[in-house]
């Protein structure tokens, strides 16, 4: 639920050598200028940009890249620079954001060669929002979402759909489709600049760095969203350099965010057949706004409901900042000690922790008195700060038709807490964060009010044609610390049921691109079927032929053919 000093990952060194994992978070190292390099800097880089060494590793710390050669351009031109350059000397660039994510997009664990990070936060985070009947906001793609919305509360606009750490770039959340949880409530239409998918779906424009035939070089490019081209850079997954974009926003909204831990998990996820008005998709039709984090091994979830309500509520509690739920950023030292003994292979503890957790959320929104916040939105959709516990997530889409959403969770929890009594069974904990369930809508490219809008073609909220009913994506994650016993094969195991129960004219999954997929047993993204073969035909299933998985790929190498944009991990997954 949050982390400390003991929960800390460092790393250290002039070399950036990392420290040993005795925590569960981490800080960068100081940089490293070329003079005091052990490694040769790379050769004939352009003057102007300042470049050095510095360890990076992803949120959970499984993925670490150490020493990497990094920059931080000033400007989108110097982007161009830097592209043409790396194509001229064979390195390879990759934009890097505040790394909070899982998969190895930008880089896998322990890659090394001609790799050049480009840091996006430092300087390319201008934002600039755009009034009048249609407004919109143009940005940079290192700016934050957490500043990215404060501007648009600024100037009276919001987003409906925004994930929920503010610690993230525009230009991630737009490479791997994020999303918060939302769909309509019964009897709710959507507004003007506003959409229950993507934050992709909201692009009007983007500005990329790509590959200009007729100039032999890397130049920039503004692709508007009715060019056909502009469907693969919507959700492009690290193949591609944006450096800014413009998406249309609609009128802010205040929110009202009451959490409950009353409901019982079996009344909340019942099967369609017994489920009631406290069941998860009665909440859903009641207010659009729903998440449940469920800890295996307790009988009650923490779920939140969000409504939009215009005016305070009498009882509730007034919030104008975000990350209104303090209780979730720090380590208690009871937490730590199990935590602990967890990492240190005594797994029987989990349910102990599981029910330490849960208690903890219980209290800390009586202490706090945040059961019942209300603000304008960003202050109580942005509620995941950088300080929370890092742990390991796998994810998926189940796309559905609105009316199977009960009969899509009550399924999933039916087969998790089955599996995971088996393994208690056998004194066996491979999980022991907790079961999060989200809902969105699919990716409607007429939201974005431009005529003749193009859809994201890798996006996992792409509508099936095929499949018209199809109208609700179930986010589902299962968290857990890195290197649990059992994780692994359990990770797998829940894939291979996943993908063998959510099928044919009931419902298809797709991964989500930023957590865990593709289990071999032993780690992920390295099930050779799933990154050949199922992922290609969940974006192929139900598309025209020249708008699909290959259509995407293919667009993506002709604007950048030297695959400059790429990485090892990339080159096998998008070939």
């Amino acid at each position: 639920m949050g982390s400390s000093n003991l929960s800390r990952r460092t790393f250290l060194g002039a070399a950036g050598a990392t420290a040993a994992l005795t925590t569960l978070t981490w800080t960068p190292a100081f940089t490293v200028s070329p003079a005091e390099a052990d490694t040769p800097a790379p050769p004939s880089f352009p003057s102007g940009i300042s470049v050095y060494q510095q360890a990076w590793s992803n949120w959970s710390g499984e993925i670490a890249v150490s020493p990497t050669w990094t920059c931080a351009p000033s400007t989108p031109a110097d982007v161009v620079t830097l592209a043409n350059w790396a194509n001229a000397q064979g390195w390879k660039l990759r934009a890097r954001g505040m790394g909070h994510g899982w998969s190895p997009l930008l880089e896998p664990n322990g890659a090394t060669g001609n790799i050049l990070l480009v840091d996006t936060t430092q300087h390319l985070t201008a934002v600039t929002v755009n009034g009048g009947s249609s407004p919109s906001v143009t940005a940079q793609a290192g700016i934050t979402m957490l500043n990215l919305m404060t501007a648009l509360e600024n100037a009276g606009y919001g987003m409906t759909n925004t994930p929920a750490p503010g610690d993230l770039s525009l230009g991630g959340v737009l490479a791997i489709d994020g999303h918060g949880s939302s769909v309509p409530a019964s009897g709710e239409s959507n507004t003007a600049g506003h959409t229950f998918g993507s934050v992709s779906n909201l692009v009007i424009s983007l500005t990329a760095v790509v590959w200009d035939s007729g100039a032999g070089a890397y130049v920039l490019k503004t692709f508007q969203r009715n060019n056909p081209d502009i469907g693969a850079f919507l959700v492009h997954v690290g193949r591609a350099f944006i450096t800014e974009a413009t998406l249309r926003v609609g009128a802010n909204v205040r929110l009202r965010c009451q959490s409950t831990y009353t409901t019982n998990v079996n009344t909340l996820f019942a099967p369609p057949a017994s489920a009631g008005s406290n069941s998860f998709a009665a909440l859903v039709n009641q207010s659009g706004r729903v998440e449940t984090i469920w800890f295996p091994f307790t009988t009650v979830p923490w779920l939140k409901v969000w409504s939009v309500t215009p005016r305070k509520p009498l009882f509730s509690k007034e919030v104008d900042s975000p990350f209104p739920f303090s209780f979730a950023d720090s380590v208690t030292p009871d937490e730590s000690s199990l935590i602990s003994q967890i990492v240190s292979g005594d797994v029987s503890v989990t349910p102990t922790f599981e029910n330490l957790e849960m208690s903890i959320v219980g209290s800390g929104l009586i202490v706090t008195g945040t059961w019942d916040i209300w603000g304008w939105a960003k202050n109580t959709q942005l509620y995941v700060k950088p300080t929370t516990l890092r742990v390991t997530a796998n994810g998926y889409a189940i796309l559905c038709a609105r009316s199977d959403v009960q009969r899509v969770v009550s399924e999933f929890y039916s087969y998790l807490n089955g599996a995971l009594n088996t393994y208690k069974a056998r004194g066996q904990y491979p999980m022991n964060g907790p079961w999060e369930v989200r809902v969105t809508g699919l990716d409607n490219p007429a939201d974005s009010g431009v005529a003749g809008a193009v859809q994201p073609l890798l996006s996992a909220l792409r509508p099936r044609p095929d499949h018209p009913n199809w109208d609700t994506a179930v986010w589902m994650d299962l968290l857990t610390i890195p290197g649990t016993p059992q994780s692994q094969q359990f990770y797998r195991e829940t894939e291979q049921w996943v993908l063998g129960n959510y099928t044919g004219s009931y419902a298809a999954v797709r991964p989500e691109w930023s957590k865990g997929w593709a289990y071999s047993g032993t780690a992920a993204w390295a099930d050779p079927t799933i990154l050949g073969s199922t992922i290609p035909a969940a974006y192929r299933a139900g598309q025209p032929s020249g708008s699909n998985w290959d259509t995407a790929l293919s667009i993506l190498d002709r604007y950048d053919p030297n695959r400059v944009y790429s990485n090892s991990f990339l080159d096998g997954l998008l070939p």
